[in-house]
């Protein structure tokens, strides 16, 4: 798809409407993480080299149309000043008079933060009036909040119509690693999907079965996939009504040719407890009484091979109870080897979605892999092929 990046966008003396995402974790009143704050950062520095105002528009919680004091963009104003190493001007509303004064008096070099654009309840529904009142602050629109362009709101989508729009580099980052990975990627493509339930990515496997060579299924997923294969899986979490349904993309899987790869051996226990007692079985052979809280040596041997035959992989849910020791093993060392892989230069690897990123960072790998998205539903509904509002406007 066609998109505008900073470069290719007259900024010089220009107002330029930033849609960031710095959605930040902030307790008592100071924010806690500053990850995403951090990667804005490249894109905000830019406009200022190119002459450009930034002019950053943002929400933060979910006020639902209401001015709720906690959910102020005034409690992210100190931690993004001290990011950037010079002060953020800040405005209370992201439209109407306070807004259009704050940017007349805007000068160059100088960055403004506008108040939360979802204290207003025509922003998420894309009112055009609510559009057009931001479109006439700036005089470029520039979109860095990947993680929002699922979402066609006023200032993700729709001021995007209204004025010369590009992407900004983190946006840029985002959809350049995610076409390298499924839109013209190099094959072998293996695709880690995990996570609790088949119902909740009925969509993505669905897309991937028909775009990837190999499918690896860890965490609760799989063992629906192993009942939908008549296995007994004990008291494993499983979703029973959904067996035809894994049974079906089975069948598609075959059809595309692409190998589905379901853990072999098994790692049981019979509390969902750290440290439960526990040994390792082979899939079809979990008691009754037992779970399966992880993916086996064998299974994650089996991984590594397909690892080592792709050059591309896409990883999305961890591959067991990642959560608690020892049932974090599968996870943790598929995890390390994608992350050496990368690191030689025979794997481009792109992961997304929190419990991945929580999952890649604990085994300590997430630094070695290609990319690691910062947008969870975005990247989702990417993978699952659908078209992202935010990304489409900018075409």
């Amino acid at each position: 798809m066609a998109w505008k990046t900073l470069d290719e966008m007259d900024l010089n003396g220009k107002t330029v409407l930033t849609r960031v995402d710095i959605n930040v974790p902030v307790k008592d009143g100071v924010v806690t993480d500053d990850t995403r704050i951090q990667r804005i950062l490249p894109t905000i520095r830019d406009i200022l080299a190119a002459g450009g105002k930034p002019v950053l528009l943002a929400h933060f919680g979910r006020p639902k149309g209401e001015r709720v004091p906690d959910m102020s963009l005034s409690v992210v104003r100190p931690a993004l000043e001290a990011a950037l190493g010079s002060p953020v001007k800040f405005a209370d509303d992201c439209i109407g008079l306070h807004a259009k004064q704050a940017v007349s008096e805007l000068k160059a070099g100088e960055v403004l933060l506008l108040e939360n654009t979802r204290y207003h309840a025509a922003e998420p529904k894309n009112d055009p009036a609510f559009a057009a009142a931001l479109a006439a602050l700036g005089d470029v629109y520039c979109n860095d909040a990947f993680s929002a362009a699922h979402r066609a709101h006023g200032s993700t989508e729709g001021v995007a119509r209204l004025l010369p729009s590009c992407a900004g580099r983190l946006m840029q980052a985002e959809l350049s690693a995610l076409e390298a990975a499924l839109g013209q990627p190099v094959r072998p493509v293996v695709a880690v999907v995990g996570g609790a339930k088949v119902s909740s990515k009925l969509d993505l496997l669905g897309n991937l079965v028909a775009k990837v060579d190999y499918l690896v299924i860890g965490g609760g997923m799989a063992n629906t996939f192993l009942a939908a294969q008549g296995i007994d899986v004990g008291k494993s979490l499983a979703e029973h009504d959904m067996t035809d349904t894994a049974s079906e993309i089975l069948m598609k899987a075959q059809a595309a040719g692409c190998e589905i790869v379901l853990p072999s051996d098994v790692v049981i226990a019979r509390e969902f407890a750290a440290n439960a007692a526990n040994e390792t079985v082979a899939a079809d052979a979990c008691p009754s009484d037992a779970m399966i809280l992880d993916a086996g040596p064998e299974s994650v041997a089996r991984i590594s091979e397909v690892f080592e035959q792709a050059n591309t992989l896409i990883w999305n849910g961890p591959l067991g109870a990642f959560e608690i020791e020892p049932f974090d093993a599968a996870t943790n060392a598929a995890a390390l080897k994608a992350a050496e892989l990368s690191e030689g230069g025979n794997l481009t690897s792109v992961a997304g979605g929190g419990d991945t990123v929580a999952a890649l960072n604990k085994a300590g790998a997430a630094k070695r892999f290609t990319y690691i998205s910062t947008a969870g539903g975005a990247f989702l509904e990417w993978m699952e092929g659908k078209v992202l509002p935010g990304v489409a406007a900018l075409g």
